[in-house]
């Protein structure tokens, strides 16, 4: 029987999920994340009151983690939308302090993620409509040519405005950064063959393509010592592109990995469609536990986790309803993976990991895209 079809009232145990864990410095009241989810309530790149409250609510409910809202490095072409919360200037980053100090006042641990969207945004998109999309070949998603390739001062400048919202995130009292290098943005543009056909040093095989989060990795480690938490958010999958592979094997995968552990990621946040769902044939371990298992480094899995649809239905105008999460704790205790990111069931209901801890299935609100119009 599919786990995810059954009702989570069967589940016979959710003390795996709520053991506390150490992470190097991180240490964790338990193994439920927040997952980052793009909400696009900052005006002018501000995050305000609503957004702390938002936030702060999610770890008053015993929410072990926070990974936020992708939040923008300095430069004009991060983003196509206005409301997306900078992560720079003296207003923004006024913002995320407060955030920052609900949070833990609630107990709870944050870190932001930290993005540029590279050519998924159309030239010409607010709020700097003058500024070109960039990527490393100026490919969008269908390999298309609509700009010209970064050059090396462009490269240059994104690495560090990385490290300086690094910097940054550790001065205003954040516990980690977390870097999107998942879903077909700036940074995984460089690791896909598709969108990254370069034949300088950050381009050709698979090894030189991790260059450029290599040298992201490497400048934000600088910029905030050895002992800060830094989180890489991977996957496989791009924005339109569900099939897409990184690494075809776990051989291919190891590569992939290798030159990014040396860098100084200290934990992957392995990003799926459906968690439950085997990454290579052969073998029943999904993202996060190849990943686990082929670098040695702590894992966040993510996907659909207590939900009956996978996201894209979802985000498509589908309710979801809650799942079982007997698979995903029986992975947990078999230490698959380290940690385990909510998403929708997590933006809907503030208080899910409250009432999973306390056996309350039968409050649980089921996720509908209406949630998205507002903080909860």
């Amino acid at each position: 029987m599919d786990n995810q079809n059954a009702s989570v009232k069967s589940s016979p145990s959710v003390k795996s999920l709520f053991k506390p864990i150490k992470l190097g410095s991180l240490e964790l009241n338990n193994r439920v994340v927040m997952a980052p989810m793009t909400r696009s309530f900052s005006p002018n790149g501000v995050p305000g009151e609503n957004v702390a409250a938002y936030y702060k609510r999610r770890a008053e409910n015993g929410v072990g983690l926070i990974v936020t809202e992708g939040t923008l490095i300095n430069h004009p072409a991060a983003t196509n939308d206005p409301n997306i919360p900078n992560f720079h200037g003296e207003k923004s980053l006024e913002g995320w302090s407060k955030v920052a100090a609900a949070v833990h006042e609630a107990g709870g641990k944050i870190v932001p993620q930290l993005w540029h969207v590279g050519m998924t945004r159309k030239n010409g998109s607010l709020p700097y409509p003058e500024a070109p999309s960039i990527g490393p070949s100026g490919l969008n998603l269908n390999g298309e040519q609509i700009n010209e390739p970064m050059s090396q001062s462009e490269i240059d400048s994104i690495v560090k405005a990385f490290a300086q919202a690094a910097a940054d995130a550790k001065r205003i009292g954040f516990d980690g950064i977390e870097l999107h290098g998942a879903h077909g943005y700036l940074i995984d543009q460089f690791f896909w063959e598709r969108t990254n056909q370069r034949t300088d040093g950050y381009g050709g095989d698979m090894i030189a393509r991790t260059r450029f989060a290599v040298e992201i990795i490497t400048a934000c480690r600088h910029a905030v010592g050895p002992d800060f938490p830094i989180i890489l958010r991977m996957s496989q999958w791009k924005s339109a592109q569900y099939d897409a592979k990184l690494a075809a094997s776990p051989e291919e995968l190891k590569q992939f990995l290798t030159p990014l552990v040396e860098a100084g990621v200290d934990i992957f946040h392995c990003s799926t469609r459906r968690f439950w769902e085997p990454e290579f044939e052969g073998s029943s371990l999904n993202f996060a536990g190849w990943v686990k298992k082929l670098s040695g480094k702590p894992t966040i899995t993510v996907g659909s986790v207590g939900l009956d649809t996978d996201f894209l239905t979802t985000f498509g105008g589908k309710d979801a309803g809650s799942a079982d999460i007997d698979d995903l704790l029986a992975r947990l205790e078999n230490e698959e993976f380290d940690l385990v990111a909510i998403g929708r069931a997590l933006l809907v209901d503030p208080a899910w990991a409250a009432k999973i801890r306390e056996g309350r299935f039968d409050e649980l609100t089921p996720f509908n895209p209406d949630a998205l119009r507002t903080l909860i």
